[in-house]
């Protein structure tokens, strides 16, 4: 459409989760609870693999990103959610909406490709465990999480100048609690084509990037087990496995559902709630997965316990 034809929108209005007033207060203090939970679970496990040298390996370098990550999107969703429950006028601005999705998109992208990264990682050290410090030397882990990042910058820099490049000349009322991308070329009055094909694109290949990685380094961990002769060793490590596959499952399962589905599919209600699992539910579990689940954090914070103790 020509420009002139296209109204300048200053900010956008985010109808949130519910528009039912006695669900407010509830909701509020729900997400509260969720979101005060992923900053104090993900920044207590990046400074806990900070300051405990017992930590400071590959693996836990992943985990640390992996939980910078989490922090990072769902504080570009968290606080203004929250601020919509209980504000009465629920806008964000134009440019305010691009720079949500721009840092919402480069770090769930930058997450689905760590978790392939954690994968290798993890067949690297069941396979070879006497090259393993020589394999997955500091500078090889810092190669790998550069390009992670740039993946998922230059994924979100395209989606979002292709988005915030359209026409928006009817409503300006997103029925989502973020500026999302589904509901937002819902808005739009020009040809949105390009950036369905664009999104089926590069995000498919991210997730078959993502999904055939696991695949086969879950392929080869599985075969490196059952060499292991320890019945102990073995159940470290599926116990270790089974934790990277429970985020595995619900963060993938959520996107999959959520963008790889024709537009005439789209229910709005229910993409709220998929939303809600991979935005604010993930970030929220997924330390507490790896922490519960992993002796060495768990002894970790048993040690830091013992010295807060000592100290008093």
């Amino acid at each position: 459409m020509d420009g002139e034809n296209c109204s300048s929108l200053n900010e956008f209005l985010l109808l949130g989760i519910s528009d039912n007033p006695g669900m407010k207060v509830t909701l509020f203090t729900t997400f509260l609870i969720v979101y005060l939970t992923i900053l104090v679970a993900n920044l207590g496990m990046i400074i806990l693999i900070r300051i405990d040298s017992q930590l400071h390996t590959p693996v836990y370098f992943f985990l640390s990103h992996l939980s910078f990550s989490d922090l990072c999107y769902s504080t570009a969703i968290g606080p203004r959610m929250l601020v919509g429950f209980i504000a009465k006028k629920k806008s964000i601005s134009f440019y305010g909406c691009a720079l949500q999705w721009l840092i919402f998109c480069t770090f769930v992208d930058s997450e689905c490709l760590l978790l392939v990264v954690m994968a290798f990682d993890w067949y690297k050290a069941i396979s070879n465990p006497l090259l393993y410090t020589v394999n997955m030397s500091s500078r090889v882990c810092s190669l790998l999480m550069v390009v992670v990042y740039m993946t998922g910058i230059m994924d979100a820099l395209i989606n979002t100048i292709l988005t915030f490049r359209l026409c928006f000349c009817g409503s300006n009322e997103i029925n989502h609690f973020f500026c999302d991308i589904p509901p937002l070329l819902l808005l739009s009055c020009s040809d949105t084509q390009v950036n369905e094909l664009v999104i089926f694109t590069i995000f498919g290949l991210i997730e078959l990037v993502t999904l055939s990685g696991l695949f086969v380094s879950y392929c080869y961990i599985i075969l490196a087990v059952i060499k292991i002769q320890s019945a102990e060793g073995r159940f470290k490590t599926f116990s270790t496995c089974t934790s990277h596959i429970s985020v595995v499952a619900i963060f993938q399962g959520a996107l999959l559902f959520m963008y790889f589905r024709p537009s005439s599919s789209y229910s709005l209600d229910q993409d709220k709630m998929t939303s809600l699992f991979y935005s604010l539910v993930c970030p929220m579990l997924n330390p507490l997965i790896y922490s519960l689940r992993n002796k060495d954090v768990k002894d970790a914070l048993k040690k830091l316990k013992n010295k807060k103790w000592s100290h008093l």
